[in-house]
């Protein structure tokens, strides 16, 4: 099963993140903040990082440039409210592999994470199927 890091210092959104992407075939772990990430991520490494730019300790821009220096090929998507461009190209440019606005679709999240979970996936298991 894909383990998923999910950073997001809203607990309610978290929760609902974390529970749809487990019952579509997801192990899925939740740090609030972004100072205690880069521990988490070198103790368990994750197939795959959500992660929100507006975090307490460090933003993710930051969190996501510590993550590259560490691994050139974790995949990190970013899902944040920031939608302006500027914000997108930015995230992008400092390592992000994938950008998603909030609010976002529980389909298209899970869209966009096949792809970044893809060689663990096929490697182990079938794709993760949209549980209705």
């Amino acid at each position: 099963m894909p383990n998923i890091l999910l950073v997001e210092d809203d607990t309610a959104l978290s929760e609902l993140i974390a529970s749809y992407l487990e019952r579509n075939g997801y192990s899925v772990s939740v740090i609030s903040r972004g100072d205690h990430v880069r521990e988490r991520a070198r103790v368990n490494p994750p197939d795959l990082v959500i992660l929100d730019l507006m975090l307490p300790g460090l933003d993710g821009l930051q969190v996501c440039r510590l993550l590259r220096a560490d691994s050139a090929t974790l995949p990190i998507l970013m899902l944040t409210a920031r939608d302006d461009s500027h914000d997108q190209v930015l995230g992008l440019e400092m390592g992000a592999d994938d950008y998603v606005t909030k609010p976002c679709e529980p389909r298209v999240l899970l869209a966009r994470c096949a792809p970044c979970c893809g060689a663990a996936v096929s490697a182990n298991r079938k794709p993760p199927t949209i549980a209705s």
